[in-house]
């Protein structure tokens, strides 16, 4: 009988060689094989070794201490190639200060290039990328001086008189995954991960390079006892079993608990149970950004305002059983959890893998996409991704606005230190932020302006005080809020001059509702 190979942390560790490649699965600290990647960090820090991996990722895979964090020594870590870092602080500081190559590629586009190198093929080739830093014409996805001067990692090809973006395999020596359990021949299930992420794909991805696939599990069961429909990843691919002796700490469901049935669609709670966001700027921002919405429409959010606030502002109005939210993750339905617990929610319709949902956002285009806002200019232009040296990295950013019908960017007007309060339905501005968000030029290309204008791509900025529109011209403002001045909290504040709407609107007072829902379901 084929058996699993049950080893220690420490074992599986002292297995990765200098130089080689390392491919971890998992979204925020979803699905983080925390066992082993502390295994590794310990080895490192003790004997030097492994050193000079490439390390590959997907999305973003920390909570600001855990998950790849552990790996964010110069030394151990020579090239990183993935997607977003904002919850990685010394990943962003290594990043800043030259200590490691670092690529930033398109989420969608890491988790669909594990699908084509387990088939075969030299890479994946798209038109998401195009227009933007990740564009070899522009950056290549280049985040620091040290990579300026190195290879590009893709290129740009040309089928039938259009340009695509071809994104290279990365060939996998190691990859590491998580499971729930497995069993005698380490038959893999993830029945308790709050998400499907790409974890079979990247195991395929693996073993078509010759490379070992490093599994970690809370359970070993008799073998007979998983449903085979339950299984993720056959035992015979996975050379490594890691069972995890403190799960309290290293197999949580995701950061701030460490097993919850709601949000792996084993319970569904009251709806009561989710209480409505406290009344903010946030908040004020999200219900107007929910206005956008219409019946039966898809929705996706991006993070930030737009997890954090739109699904619970939908929630509160009633207008969550008109539309389908959705998330990056492979999320549909129900409430989205938000912060450091990016892309899992309670009581989900569905849930399908990371790879599928970006053949949904890459291929049709979602209805409606929310996302933050970093700077704005007058080109139309949008920079997510980068803010002075410290770069956040792109995540599923690009995928989605590029190929979305309609995209929402909300934030506020400013940044760093602004302070409001709201009073007899206006918006007092207390303290304004110390940077400026609306500039000459962005500081990086994370959304082409004039791309997306030529497309007819309905596009709008959701802050605060004013909300923008682009349009061929390019950025015309829209509406502001009651209790603003026109000249000096928003055209004085800006680099560049909008375009001002013959017939400006102020923002409709019920979005300033503090005391319960703002009455939107009358909008869709």
């Amino acid at each position: 009988m084929i058996k699993a190979n049950f080893v220690t942390a420490d074992e599986a560790a002292a297995s990765i060689e200098d130089g080689s490649t390392v491919a971890t699965i998992g979204m925020t600290l979803v699905s983080a094989s925390e066992s082993n990647l502390k295994a590794i960090e310990r080895r490192f820090l003790e004997t030097g070794h492994p050193r000079g991996i490439t390390l590959l990722h997907s999305c973003g895979q920390s909570d600001r201490e855990r998950g790849i964090q552990h790996f964010a020594h110069e030394g151990l870590v020579k090239r990183i190639i993935g997607s977003h870092w904002g919850l990685q602080p010394r990943w962003m500081d290594m990043i800043a200060s030259n200590q490691v190559e670092a690529y930033c590629l398109p989420q969608g586009q890491i988790a669909q290039l594990y699908r084509s190198m387990a088939c075969g093929l030299p890479g994946k080739m798209s038109k998401v990328g195009l227009g933007t830093f990740i564009d070899p014409r522009i950056e290549g996805g280049k985040m620091n001086d040290r990579t300026r001067e190195l290879e590009d990692i893709t290129e740009i090809i040309e089928i039938d008189g259009e340009e695509y973006m071809f994104y290279r395999a990365v060939p996998i020596d190691t990859v590491l995954i998580r499971g729930t359990a497995c069993d005698e021949m380490g038959n893999l299930t993830t029945t308790e991960e709050a998400m499907k992420l790409e974890v079979f794909n990247a195991v395929l991805a693996a073993k078509r390079f010759g490379g070992q696939v490093i599994a970690q599990v809370k359970h070993v069961v008799k073998n007979g006892t998983i449903n085979p429909k339950d299984v993720t990843v056959p035992g015979v691919f996975i050379d490594k079993v890691v069972v995890c002796d403190d799960p309290e700490t290293d197999h949580r469901q995701t950061h701030s608990f460490y097993f919850d049935a709601s949000y792996c669609g084993q319970m569904v709670v009251p709806e009561n149970a989710i209480e409505p966001a406290p009344f903010n700027e946030r908040k004020f921002i999200a219900r107007r950004g929910v206005m956008e919405m219409y019946p039966g429409c898809v929705v996706n959010l991006g993070t930030g305002i737009p997890n954090d606030m739109v699904g619970r502002v939908a929630q509160e109005e009633g207008i969550s059983s008109e539309v389908m939210i959705t998330v990056e993750s492979g999320i549909y339905g129900g409430v989205q959890m938000g912060g450091v617990d990016f892309g899992i929610g309670q009581n989900l319709v569905a849930m399908v893998s990371h790879p599928e949902q970006f053949d949904y956002y890459d291929g049709a285009g979602v209805d409606v996409t929310y996302m933050g806002l970093g700077e704005l200019d007058g080109e139309g232009n949008v920079n997510s991704t980068k803010m002075g040296p410290r770069c956040t990295g792109a995540g599923g950013f690009i995928d989605i606005t590029q190929n979305a019908k309609k995209v929402v960017f909300l934030g506020t007007f400013t940044a760093r230190g602004a302070k409001y309060r709201f009073e007899e339905g206006k918006l007092i501005i207390e303290q304004e932020g110390q940077i400026k968000k609306m500039v000459k030029k962005v500081a990086q290309l994370s959304f082409n302006g004039p791309q997306s204008r030529a497309s007819d791509q309905q596009v709008l900025i959701v802050t605060e005080r004013a909300v923008f529109e682009l349009v061929p011209e390019g950025v015309k403002l829209i509406e502001i809020a009651p209790g603003i001045d026109l000249k000096t909290q928003v055209l004085d504040m800006m680099d560049f001059e909008p375009i001002i709407a013959e017939d400006l609107k102020l923002m409709d007072p019920c979005l300033l509702e503090t005391d319960g829902p703002a009455g939107l379901i009358k909008f869709l």
